[in-house]
């Protein structure tokens, strides 16, 4: 019943999303969940489309160089995922393997994105878990403690159905993103309400537990916005490896847990594990060794990250996104 539920109501519920096609397009799939993983439907639905009509095959992307692609990115944030869809892009070129087992071999699928590729794609039986399955699945049953992926991916492989793998695994996904929803559920109109243990409670909201917040240390470092008297900024690339590798960004000390003092407000930006404060100072320019300069005019051409975004706006006005 709890399949059959489900995808009733996914028959009279979905969105139109454009990359649910009939029949699926893989490289469509691939390009959607990428941009998806941390990132809400609403901001990823302008970047797909754009991605679609600069790249519209797998092929095409796979020819863009990462700077080109770092560019396109600006904005969805988490950049690794951009150099991996490169990676994994190149490494492709043409088609797409179609089990979970190969798919999660490639650079930047992990076990959820190779089972949603897998079942929505290839129409394979594979059981997807994200963060929306975990907490329609933890309220579905109640589950009494923090449920890792594997827990609820087992409670998940019992629930599958024997046909329509695709659209039971997008089901979930929408009804945790409609219905099922972490604030507020609207459990009147859920299809699963009758059966859901959490429901029967009454505490639907006490689930999924979560273990407690950790708190976030906090790392310092001095930001340099130089100017010509042209205008233009001086920039640098950061480095292939690491933390926005391959981004760009005005030149800073290193980034270190000792906070020294500070010249002014210091701009403030948290990444997932730490928190950066930024000490932006505007010295005299002069020449140096590695690095380019830049007109505000042209930053559209270059991959800024948010971090760098902030630094330059605490300084002076950005051009609009666009113009």
């Amino acid at each position: 019943m709890f399949s059959e539920s489900l995808l009733a109501w996914f028959d009279k519920n979905q969105r139109t999303l454009p990359w649910r096609t009939s029949p699926p397009n893989p490289y469509h799939t691939w390009l959607s969940e990428i941009m998806l993983q941390q990132t809400t439907v609403v901001t990823v639905i302008p970047y797909f489309q754009a991605f679609l009509r600069r790249w519209p095959t797998l092929s095409a992307l796979a020819a863009a160089s990462l700077d080109e692609i770092l560019v396109a990115w600006q904005g969805l944030g988490y950049y690794s995922r951009a150099r991996n869809l490169h990676k994994c892009a190149q490494h492709l070129s043409q088609a797409f393997p179609e089990t979970e087992a190969e798919l999660v071999k490639l650079p930047g699928i992990g076990p959820y994105t190779a089972a949603a590729i897998a079942s929505i794609a290839f129409e394979q039986k594979a059981a997807a878990v994200d963060g929306n399955v975990v907490r329609v699945l933890s309220r579905y049953f109640a589950l009494p403690q923090v449920a890792p992926h594997q827990d609820v991916k087992k409670e998940l492989l019992r629930l599958l159905p024997t046909r329509r793998f695709g659209d039971f695994t997008q089901s979930l996904m929408e009804l945790g993103a409609l219905v099922c929803r972490p604030k507020s559920p609207t459990c009147l109109l859920c299809p699963l309400r009758d059966t859901c243990q959490a429901y029967a409670q009454g505490n639907v909201e006490a689930f999924p537990v979560k273990p407690p917040k950790k708190k976030l240390p906090t790392r310092y470092t001095t930001a340099f916005v130089m100017r010509r008297d042209d205008g233009a900024v001086f920039l640098r690339k950061r480095p292939s490896k690491g933390l926005l590798a391959g981004m760009i960004e005005v030149p800073t000390t290193p980034w270190g847990e000792e906070n020294p003092p500070r010249q002014g407000v210091p701009v403030r930006h948290t990444f997932t594990h730490f928190h950066l404060e930024v000490d932006v100072l505007s010295p005299p320019y002069e020449d140096q060794e590695e690095g380019f300069w830049v007109h505000p005019k042209d930053f559209k051409a270059y991959a800024l990250p948010t971090l760098t975004k902030k630094i330059l706006k605490s300084t002076f006005s950005l051009p609009e996104e666009g113009k």
